[in-house]
């Protein structure tokens, strides 16, 4: 399942992309651009009630949560998502690329050397070439991951 979110959505976006999910977001885009993202079979998120109704209602969900664990939780109960945990960090939360295992000589002198040495595992971006590793921030979405999955 692809999404794209508008301007008003971008942490949600960001918690997609964490769970696995291929997630556009732009907070540039004009509506008529936006709304012909669902062209490309993807499901748009909108806290903005001028766009309901302008796309077949299978390609738009409207968001009513502020935060954005409500509204992780309100769009997995809208559309019935089951997060599959083996696609967890498998996408840039910057550009939403796919990550990539990469190797910790790949990455000698791209990340801070006291990183390099405390990990063993590193990703890299495809696209923006951004390197992630399963630092103290990792436990920290899991553990919010849980929180907002109520698991």
């Amino acid at each position: 399942m692809m999404f794209a979110a508008d301007r008003m959505l971008g942490r949600l976006a960001k918690w997609l992309r964490i769970l696995g999910y291929d997630s556009v977001y732009c907070n540039t885009l004009s509506d008529d651009r936006f709304l012909a993202l669902a062209d490309q079979g993807r499901i748009l998120l909108t806290r903005n009630t001028r766009l309901v109704g302008k796309v077949p209602p299978d390609r738009l969900v409207f968001i009513e949560a502020n935060n954005p664990r409500a509204q992780l939780r309100e769009l997995i109960g809208i559309l019935g998502l089951r997060p599959n945990p083996d696609k967890f960090f498998s996408r840039c939360t910057i550009c939403n690329g796919t990550l990539m295992p990469a190797k910790p000589e790949d990455v000698v002198g791209e990340v801070p050397e006291h990183v390099w040495i405390a990990h063993h595992r590193f990703s890299r971006c495809k696209t923006c070439k951004k390197i992630y590793w399963p630092g103290s921030h990792h436990m920290r979405s899991r553990q919010e991951i849980r929180r907002a999955l109520g698991v």
